[in-house]
């Protein structure tokens, strides 16, 4: 596939799983780092994203939860929080996954986590 139609593909998928956060992505990086953005679009979102296997729900469940065990992420984490809620997830869901999450990396990154879902769930 062409870098234009991957780009395109990336960025109706990106629309699809998180609405506006793609003009944001690209105006937040334009003036510094605009390549980043198209990769995130081309690559995350173009490529892996429409892989066969795992729908958009699925895919939004290893996300937060790899973000969650990575810790020092909470802008990507509200990002894909709010991602998660819009293909399906509800709140419960998400502080379940977190929960799920407790004794493999412990306390403070949960709760990195649930203070983060807090704050994009008080915009919902």
């Amino acid at each position: 596939m062409s870098t234009d139609k991957r780009l395109e593909l990336g960025k109706k998928t990106l629309a699809q799983v998180d609405g506006t956060a793609a003009d944001s992505v690209m105006a937040a990086l334009q003036g510094i780092a605009p390549d980043v953005g198209k990769y995130i679009f081309e690559f995350a979102f173009g490529d892996i994203y429409n892989r066969t296997g795992l729908d958009f729900k699925q895919r939004e469940m290893i996300t937060i939860t790899s973000l969650l065990t990575q810790g020092d992420t909470a802008a990507q984490l509200k990002v894909h929080i709010q991602a998660a809620l819009n293909v399906g997830w509800t709140k419960n869901e998400i502080i379940e996954t977190f929960i799920q999450c407790l004794p493999y990396v412990g306390f403070p990154k949960v709760l990195n986590a649930v203070n983060t879902a807090k704050q994009v769930f008080a915009k919902n």
